[in-house]
């Protein structure tokens, strides 16, 4: 059953992809760059993910995909946010700027959202 369907008079709990992106970048690099960036990483875990059931059903109904973009402070914080998703094995995609080698954000792989959102909670959304 597609998760975007009714189920026994509930709605199913929907497919979601976060992208956190660094927010201290803006104070340097122009927006076009930054959204480069996210798409990047978007575009990178669905690749490494492409066989994954959640990214398979995401990918089934392009017009009801749906992501939400956070901003993270800074560096440290991105890091401390990769630290806590690797330790809760939840999948994503890590984007590093080359060949600065520089961090600038991560993806997730689509997830009902209720499996991953509390590891976002604390971040505010991108504007």
């Amino acid at each position: 059953m597609n998760v975007y369907e009714v189920m026994a008079g509930k709605q199913a709990s929907v497919l979601v992809q976060y992208i956190a992106v660094r927010g201290d970048l803006a104070e340097k690099w122009p927006m076009g760059a930054i959204i480069a960036q996210a798409c990047h990483a978007a575009t990178a875990v669905m690749h490494v993910f492409k066989d994954d059931p959640n990214t398979v059903q995401y990918l089934s109904d392009l017009d009801r995909m749906h992501k939400i973009i956070l901003k993270v402070p800074n560096e440290g914080e991105l890091n401390a946010l990769v630290s806590v998703l690797e330790s809760n094995n939840k999948d994503f995609k890590l984007w590093v700027e080359q060949p600065e080698n520089y961090p600038t954000c991560l993806a997730t792989k689509p997830y009902i959202k209720t499996e991953i959102q509390d590891y976002f909670k604390k971040f505010k959304l991108l504007k």
